[in-house]
């Protein structure tokens, strides 16, 4: 009887494979990889904290700036910008808006009628006073000058005739040959005569002027303007356009405006014989052009918009002020002594008043009350608050508190005015000393 062999098959999750090699069950196999995983996850946690706390020992400031293991805000870093406080003086300036008006302006006509003929002046052109311009033709005044001449000679003839009857009469009235009524006739006509001689040299004279008028000269000396006639064309005394226009522009004028309640300061420097320097600035308000000084106030305010009216003169050698200009006037009528000059972006508003960001210990921020004594344009004049020298934050206030960390960094730009002392600047990423002054070593990376 022959034996059956059987055939054991091994069971699901058993080591042993079909090919008799042991086998490892599926849920052992993914625990293995989970355990690799997490072998890595921690040697990546070591080796970054190893390197962190590598790069902290060798720049302590990159682990403040980044605020890693901080426990509060205090201890974070702030980048600022700072500038250095000085002591000066800084002027006190009234503002407007104002035009250039030439000193004097002339439209050019002719004072006879007559042809233009020639046109002596170019477009643009400088003129000075009693320059030829034009001319007129001269030749129809130049008949009316020999018509008067002749017609004097003849009167003259005449009146000479008239005057040798007139003695003839005396002698037969004398004789009693003719009556006195003839010899008082004969008198009347010399008188007439007379008369008609004084008429012929006033006409000569006429002529004569006119002959002048038709030599068009310059009346003030200035620029030319645009020619308005051109040669061959007939002009007239009445005529309403004139044949050029003449511009003083050496010196000339700005009229501006500033409120009334300004009115009171200015009148009493120009009583007190002040003369008081006034600047012109282009359409921006950015760049200087010429500086005057101030020669008139006009004599009433006007109702509409509670301004007055001032006129300042410019020499304006260089041309530089243009007829119907816009400009901007800033009119110096004092200046405050002894202040201590910051940036105006430094000064920050509250609660409790103005105040400013100082730069204490250690390079720590500080509000500091001040108090703001003038202010022009970005610089601003304290009072008191601060001492000449401290440094104060001009740039990063929005980040900051009392008492918070900051990086500093000078500012390019220093407080500047009129007569200001200068003082020294801070470095650039200077830190500061306990006595709030820079230490003079700058650092050699920039945040």
């Amino acid at each position: 009887m022959a034996q059956v062999k059987t055939i054991d098959f091994p069971e699901q999750g058993s080591g042993v494979g079909p090919s008799g090699s042991p086998q490892f069950p599926q849920s052992k196999r993914h625990s293995w990889l989970w355990i690799l995983v997490a072998i890595a996850v921690v040697a990546g946690v070591w080796y970054y904290r190893s390197s962190r706390a590598t790069s902290q020992a060798q720049d302590p400031g990159t682990a403040a700036t980044t605020g890693k293991g901080r426990s509060g805000a205090g201890n974070f870093v702030v980048p600022v910008v700072v500038a250095s406080s000085v002591r000066g003086d800084l002027p006190v300036y009234f503002n407007g808006l104002g035009s250039v008006t030439a000193f004097n302006t002339v439209t050019v006509r002719s004072r006879v009628d007559g042809q233009l003929v020639k046109v002596a002046f170019k477009e643009g052109q400088f003129v000075r006073q009693g320059d030829l311009l034009a001319e007129i033709d001269p030749r129809p005044f130049q008949v009316q000058l020999e018509q008067a001449v002749g017609q004097l000679a003849k009167d003259q003839a005449q009146r000479k005739d008239a005057e040798v009857n007139r003695e003839r009469f005396k002698l037969l009235f004398q004789e009693g040959v003719i009556p006195q009524q003839q010899l008082d006739t004969q008198a009347a006509l010399v008188g007439q005569f007379d008369g008609a001689i004084t008429s012929d040299q006033a006409q000569i004279d006429n002529a004569k002027l006119q002959l002048v008028y038709c030599r068009i000269t310059a009346p003030i000396s200035g620029r030319i303007g645009l020619r308005l006639v051109d040669a061959g064309n007939i002009v007239h005394a009445t005529d309403a356009n004139g044949l050029l226009v003449i511009t003083q522009l050496q010196p000339i004028s700005v009229i501006f405006s500033l409120p009334q309640d300004q009115l009171p300061q200015v009148v009493a420097k120009l009583r007190a014989g002040v003369e008081l320097p006034v600047e012109a600035y282009d359409r921006d308000d950015t760049a200087k052009i010429a500086t005057g000084k101030l020669a008139s106030i006009d004599n009433q305010i006007d109702l509409t918009t509670g301004t007055y009216k001032l006129k300042s003169i410019f020499t304006n050698l260089d041309n530089s002020l243009f007829p119907n200009q816009f400009v901007n006037v800033h009119l110096l009528v004092d200046t405050k002594r002894n202040l201590l000059i910051i940036p105006a972006a430094a000064i920050q508003r509250g609660p409790q008043g103005t105040y400013v960001y100082a730069i204490a210990d250690g390079n720590t921020a500080k509000i500091r009350n001040v108090t703001i004594a003038q202010s022009t344009g970005n610089n601003i004049g304290l009072s008191s608050g601060l001492e000449p020298g401290e440094i104060v934050v001009i740039d990063g206030q929005d980040k900051l508190q009392d008492g918070s960390k900051v990086n500093p960094t000078t500012s390019p730009a220093a407080p500047s005015a009129a007569s200001t002392r200068p003082a020294a600047q801070p470095p650039a990423q200077a830190d500061v000393k306990p006595n709030g002054q820079p230490s003079g070593q700058a650092k050699g990376k920039s945040r």
